[in-house]
């Protein structure tokens, strides 16, 4: 007689693609399971080139062992081709009426991108720390963020970056007039 094999147990899963915006319910007992589930559920998904991730921190799903792991209804992210994880944008509950200024939903998910990761803070041009250096926080946290002390912080912040990109251009500007006069004086002589 031979020993039973263990019974593999089917576990839901929430799938997304990378975008988020498309996300199926599956159920699957093992890695290989779920890969063809995915194929058959995602239909940017059409050959087996695709890595599943955590959708929460973009771990990589390879092997059975860690898939056996997984809690049930993970949450898990289908990545094709050169896609990459990246972490969830905060939503932003702003309606065209309760924002009076066109820029209201742009200002919005630049603040809810900071959140995510406030080191873009110091690689945004002149527009946008522009934008967020004249927010009102007070309106803003009303509508979006309860978190005042953070949006104050970061109009702050922005500032003072603008300040110091406006200074460093007037810098470049300065030292690319004073070459060209000194182009200028040596052409003459």
């Amino acid at each position: 007689m031979e020993p039973e094999s263990p019974q593999k147990t089917q576990k839901p899963f929430k799938i997304c693609n990378s975008t988020r915006e498309v996300r199926k319910g599956v159920v699957a007992t093992s890695l290989e399971d779920l890969t063809f589930k995915v194929q058959e559920k995602l239909e940017d998904v059409t050959d087996n080139k695709f890595t599943v991730v955590l959708e929460a921190d973009g771990t990589e799903i390879d092997d059975d062992e860690y898939f056996a792991t997984l809690d049930p209804n993970t949450s898990l992210m289908v990545l094709t081709a050169n896609q990459k994880w990246s972490p969830p944008y905060p939503t932003c509950n702003l309606s065209k009426d309760q924002v009076d200024d066109p820029k209201g939903d742009e200002l919005a998910g630049l603040v809810g991108r900071l959140k995510t990761n406030l080191c873009h803070l110091s690689l945004l041009g002149g527009p946008e720390l522009e934008l967020l250096s004249d927010m009102d926080p007070d309106s803003l946290a009303d509508l979006t963020y309860p978190d005042k002390i953070f949006l104050d912080q970061l109009k702050e912040a922005s500032g003072r970056f603008l300040c110091e990109k406006r200074q460093a251009q007037d810098a470049m500007d300065l030292l690319r007039l004073y070459q060209e006069k000194e182009a200028a004086e040596s052409e003459a002589n």
